[in-house]
């Protein structure tokens, strides 16, 4: 009978694999993570979570469960407070969220739990963001904010939300509650604003539509169809001058059609 004799170091690297590749091992070595909310300001609440522990899955989705901490650092009870729970994987992509309910949690008091998370894999790192927070968590609740759709006639307008650039129409943009003001620019058109106010019950979807109006400079249509804007500087016999950006074009009389003029303020004069 031979004898087979196996080196010792290929039988350890082999079971460390085999210890790796088990998702029981694997949650032993993983911290625990620690959020307190809000990010800034008061701290209210601190939440601390478990090492994830999965107990199921269906195809390319995992269940998991970990033991959650909730302690209320502030110096009021808190009644009522739901919070999304979101997972992210290496690359900061979603990969999972479940809900968080803290109920009749006293001053200086904790609860703990298991929360049951799905999750496409184990996360790599938490948030926690408020979905609805009693009324004594209003002061430190983060501010409102929808959804609306900024749109101009005509499209492609630079806009501007409260001096702030937000890029070009259409555009859908992130409004907290209270007034605001749009600014809009386009070549060839006179500017505009619009001043708006989004209110505490308003729902996402609404949008602003703003009229730049006619254009800024005067318009001349050629004969072949085309339309020319800017300044009319002169006509004459022969030609028709017109300043665009800045240069003098001289066109052939025969090729205008049509010229629309646009009214133009009076220079201001000072007296000596």
């Amino acid at each position: 009978m031979k004898r087979y004799t196996i080196p010792f170091f290929p039988l350890l690297v082999a079971c460390l694999l085999l210890a790796g590749s088990d998702p029981a091992l694997l949650a032993k070595d993983q911290p625990t993570h620690v959020i307190v909310c809000p990010e800034t300001g008061t701290p209210i609440l601190r939440f601390t979570f478990g090492k994830f522990r999965q107990v199921g899955g269906l195809g390319n989705l995992h269940t998991y469960m970990t033991e959650t901490l909730v302690e209320n650092l502030w110096t009021k009870p808190i009644s009522n407070a739901n919070f999304a729970l979101y997972l992210f994987d290496n690359n900061k992509v979603r990969i999972g969220e479940a809900t968080i309910t803290v109920s009749n949690v006293g001053p200086g008091e904790a609860v703990k739990f298991e929360n049951t998370i799905a999750s496409a894999s184990l996360p790599s790192s938490l948030s926690v963001a408020p979905r609805s927070l009693p009324k004594e968590l209003g002061p430190v609740a983060p501010p409102k904010a929808i959804s609306i759709t900024v749109n101009t006639v005509p499209q492609g307008a630079t806009a501007k939300l409260d001096g702030a650039d937000i890029g070009t129409t259409p555009k859908i943009v992130q409004v907290a509650v209270g007034k605001h003001m749009l600014e809009f620019s386009k070549e060839g058109f006179n500017p505009g604003t619009f001043p708006f106010e989004i209110g505490p019950d308003d729902a996402s979807g609404g949008s602003v539509s703003f009229d730049l109006g006619t254009s800024a400079h005067d318009t001349i249509e050629l004969r072949d169809g085309s339309v020319m804007s800017g300044d009319l500087v002169s006509v004459s016999g022969m030609e028709v001058v017109v300043k665009v950006g800045g240069s003098d074009q001289h066109l052939d009389r025969n090729l205008v059609k049509r010229i629309l003029f646009v009214q133009r303020q009076a220079a201001s004069q000072t007296n000596p």
